[in-house]
């Protein structure tokens, strides 16, 4: 059975998520946050409960959802796992912040950045994910499942009511209805969904009420 940990970190309120089961092995999904407090929050709830961090998964590579990876990186030598096709977004970290008029980070430098579609199903403890790709919001957007246990991390594809926004640089609104529809609608009903920012939410509540969809 997963256990599932959710932070709220950094000004863009981006929830960050540490999965484990009872093996004690730990998936970290999008490590945003943005300072040492934040993360010894994170860190903390690591240690006391005696989990072994196994990936750094990343959804995709805006500066929100990859601001604390350097902070996972340099106290359990993981690397991030994404999307090459996000890669200029990842090594573009100071980039990102100066098009949002922000100052540069000041966290730790990001570890290199391994292809997370070259793979196969992300494997921790008794348990997997299959990576579903869905772009739209970034072009290397993706979306994490385990089957075994109806559930979804839908980063910033898939939102309570809404989709993500496809304004930035990447993003392509056909692209990201289409991901939404066709990859992740098809899902059992049941499957609840673990959002990139905001309460979670199921495929059953999205199909009948999200607007977008």
């Amino acid at each position: 059975m997963l256990t599932i940990k959710v932070f709220q970190v950094n000004p863009i309120m981006e929830n960050c998520y540490v999965v484990s089961d009872e093996t004690n092995e730990a998936c970290i999904i999008d490590c945003g946050c943005c300072n040492e407090s934040e993360w010894n929050e994170i860190n903390t709830y690591i240690i006391s409960n005696n989990l072994k961090p196994v990936h750094l998964l990343c959804t995709h590579c805006h500066f929100d959802h990859i601001w604390g990876c350097g902070f996972v990186s340099r106290d359990y030598n993981l690397k991030a796992e994404g999307s090459m096709t996000d890669f200029e977004l990842y090594n573009g970290l100071n980039a990102q912040f100066n098009m949002f008029g922000l100052p540069s980070p000041t966290t730790p430098t990001l570890p290199p950045l391994k292809d997370i579609m070259a793979s196969g199903p992300i494997t921790f403890g008794n348990h997997h994910f299959d990576v579903i790709a869905t772009p739209g919001h970034t072009q290397g957007g993706i979306c994490l499942y385990c089957k075994a246990e109806a559930t979804l991390f839908s980063g910033d594809t898939l939102f309570q009511g809404s989709i993500g926004r496809t304004d930035l640089p990447g993003g392509n609104y056909n692209t990201i209805i289409k991901s939404v529809a066709e990859k992740l609608l098809t899902l059992p009903e049941d499957t609840k969904v673990y959002t990139g920012h905001g309460p979670s939410t199921t495929i059953d509540y999205e199909k009948k009420f999200n607007p977008y969809v």
